[in-house]
């Protein structure tokens, strides 16, 4: 089931990889979901836009959070491509809730949903392996806990875009 920041999203084994891995599968299976709910005709917006305001949050406590440490430690160009990738994705996202608004056509609607999926599938196909270890083994502990305590509870500040939004 997919989690919003009201909902318990506690860690396994408070392994942090492990949570970033699960909201990934979550976000793909919503927008899944939906694909499949258009093909047979019975298409509610609530649960993509539920899906794109999850992905947003994870961009959030990816640049926020997890990202700074990682480059400070070191790893500058793998976290610039997932910056990058991010800004594509969020691009996706903007272009995926104009359509909702605007009532596209289901058509519309399913090319730029598999558009995204193809955008995620290829960042976290580098992100999961390249970067996530890092979350469990190379943060101080402070940012340990920051990331453990908004992947619960927090709310991505309003207003927030990510960093390669407009590129």
């Amino acid at each position: 089931m997919l989690r919003t920041d009201e909902e318990d999203n506690t860690m396994p084994d408070g392994v942090l990889s492990v949570v970033l891995l699960r909201e990934h599968r979550e976000i793909d299976n919503a927008i899944e979901d939906f694909i499949d709910k258009l093909d047979c005709g019975c298409v509610q917006p609530e649960p993509l836009h539920t899906a794109l305001e999850a992905l947003r949050r994870h961009i959030y406590v990816e640049e926020a959070i997890l990202f700074p440490p990682i480059r400070e430690a070191g790893m500058v160009m793998p976290i610039f491509v997932m910056m990058r990738e991010h800004g594509e994705l969020w691009r996706t996202t903007d272009a995926l809730t104009d359509l909702i608004a605007d009532r596209a056509d289901n058509e519309q609607l399913r090319d730029t949903c598999h558009r995204l999926l193809r955008q995620l599938e290829q960042h976290n196909s580098k992100e999961e392996p390249i970067i996530y270890p890092h979350a469990d083994t190379d943060l101080p502990a402070q940012v340990s806990a920051e990331l453990a305590r908004f992947i619960e509870t927090g709310r991505i500040p309003n207003g927030w875009v990510c960093q390669q939004a407009d590129r």
